[in-house]
């Protein structure tokens, strides 16, 4: 029997709205500055597409503006969260909540992680692209060619779940076989990946970056690359579209988490 998928109803483009309640763009933090000067330069892109809809950041830990100070300098009222994350981990289920539920004169709404979803495949299909992944593979290339999708990692089961389904979605659309691994938290590693698909006889092995920003973690996964290792997701246009997709599902009352309005 086929499992029923858990983004189908995330495909269709949704219609295009107006202004409505600020866009907090949640990241997870980084001490690599790139990290900062991406994550601003894909608010900036919502704004590009969004005009007249308030776009802020806040940060979970390491970087300023902190999420909490974020909403604290909303006006009272309506607040849409994304989380910039691809899984459903701690920080989504936790750390996000709990700075919502301090904001007390919001009415705070939290999108659902951003992954995974098709559009991430494309945008991980495009970076592998500017890496150096070929326009069209033949076949005694395909036969040999595999991918590994490095994460994060989390301990919780439900998002190595979303890991190994956006790791089915980038396989579908490169006609390769991908592998999930992760820097942390979670097994096999990058190393270990790479190691089976050479068991598999994929001796030349490229590896996408499975996360928003340049840091640590994604360093470490790229420099185990033996072939091509891509760039983060980044700024990419469709991030953009999922995330601007993922706050007009919130925003029209699909929210991951949601908290009412405290009563004065």
């Amino acid at each position: 029997m086929t499992e029923p998928s858990p983004f189908r109803d995330l495909t269709a483009p949704l219609r295009r709205r107006g202004p409505g309640p600020p866009l907090v763009l949640v990241a997870h933090g980084s001490r690599d500055p790139r990290a900062l000067a991406t994550v601003r330069l894909l608010a900036a892109r919502l704004r590009a597409r969004r005009p007249g809809t308030e776009v802020r950041l806040g940060h979970i830990e390491l970087n300023a503006p902190l999420l909490g100070g974020t909403l604290a300098d909303l006006d009272p009222g309506p607040a849409v969260l994304v989380p910039l994350l691809f899984g459903r981990g701690y920080h989504t289920k936790q750390d996000i909540p709990a700075a919502a539920a301090a904001a007390v004169h919001l009415d705070t709404r939290i999108a659902a992680p951003l992954g995974p979803h098709p559009l991430l495949a494309r945008a991980l299909h495009a970076r592998l692209g500017e890496a150096g992944w070929p326009p069209v593979l033949n076949a005694a290339e395909r036969r040999r060619t595999g991918v590994v999708l490095a994460a994060a990692g989390s301990r919780d089961p439900e998002s190595a779940h979303g890991t190994r389904q956006a790791a089915r979605l980038l396989a579908r659309r490169l006609g390769v076989p991908v592998l999930p691994a992760y820097a942390c938290a979670a097994a096999p590693t990058v190393p270990e990946a790479l190691a089976e698909l050479r068991a598999l006889g994929r001796d030349r092995a490229a590896v996408a970056s499975y996360f928003t920003a340049p840091g640590r973690f994604a360093a470490q996964c790229a420099s185990a690359a033996p072939w091509i290792a891509a760039e983060p997701i980044g700024d990419h246009p469709a991030l953009a579209e999922l995330v601007l997709r993922r706050y007009d599902r919130a925003r029209a009352g699909a929210p991951a988490e949601r908290r009412p309005l405290a009563s004065a």
